[in-house]
């Protein structure tokens, strides 16, 4: 089997998934990098019952072992994984207010200087394709470039980060910002910061913390 810290954690952050609202049921998949490929949610599993032998060992060929199946969305974390070596974990969650601006197919603009936290200006909404399909994955990784997250039009959520820890921190960042946009545009349409003051935050950040 192998991996037995990563497959706890895995499991463990699945589970903060649900509890703290980032996630619902058995949507959403998370995957850790590995040594040839990445450990995966199976697919359609209740969380509160999956086991750590539950999760998926795909390699970057597009096979895997264990005795379930991977999840519909594998393709999304296998072409992050492989084209972005500094990535380690992926988290996709249909999380709500993140959902709700994807499904009006509006990113997240620069309306507070935390969007810097997914690397960029803006959080951008990807394209609409079926779940599963290598066509989502395509559009997903065009509204990713430059970027650690993006919304699934029609559909959710992805955010990428060098570890478990960092991929969900991300992910309650990005959909505090979508709950906060979304609130704001119950009242009018939000200031925007422009580029230059952008610039100036990732400035700052570079200093920022401990």
């Amino acid at each position: 089997m192998g991996h037995g810290a990563l497959r706890e954690a895995m499991v463990v952050t699945a589970r903060r998934m649900n509890t703290s609202g980032l996630n619902q049921g058995t949507s959403g998949n998370l995957s850790q990098r590995v040594e040839g490929g990445f450990l995966l949610t199976p697919s359609g599993m209740n969380y509160e019952t999956m086991t750590p032998e539950d999760l998926v060992l795909m390699r970057f060929d597009g096979t895997h072992e264990g005795p379930r199946k991977p999840s519909s969305e594998w393709r999304l974390h296998h072409d992050i994984l492989v084209a972005r070596p500094e990535v380690g974990a992926v988290l996709h969650s249909h999380s709500m207010f993140s959902t709700t601006l994807a499904c009006l197919r509006r990113g997240i603009p620069a309306f507070h200087y935390m969007v810097s936290a997914a690397g960029g200006t803006d959080v951008r909404c990807a394209e609409y394709a079926t779940f599963g399909t290598p066509e989502l994955a395509r559009h997903m990784m065009v509204a990713l470039e430059g970027r650690k997250a993006c919304l699934l039009a029609n559909h959710g959520l992805v955010a990428v980060g060098v570890d478990l820890p960092a991929a969900y921190k991300l992910a309650v960042e990005v959909e505090t910002l979508a709950a906060m946009y979304w609130r704001a545009l119950q009242v009018g349409e939000p200031v925007v910061l422009d580029d230059a003051e952008m610039a100036r935050v990732f400035e700052q950040f570079k200093g920022y913390g401990q």
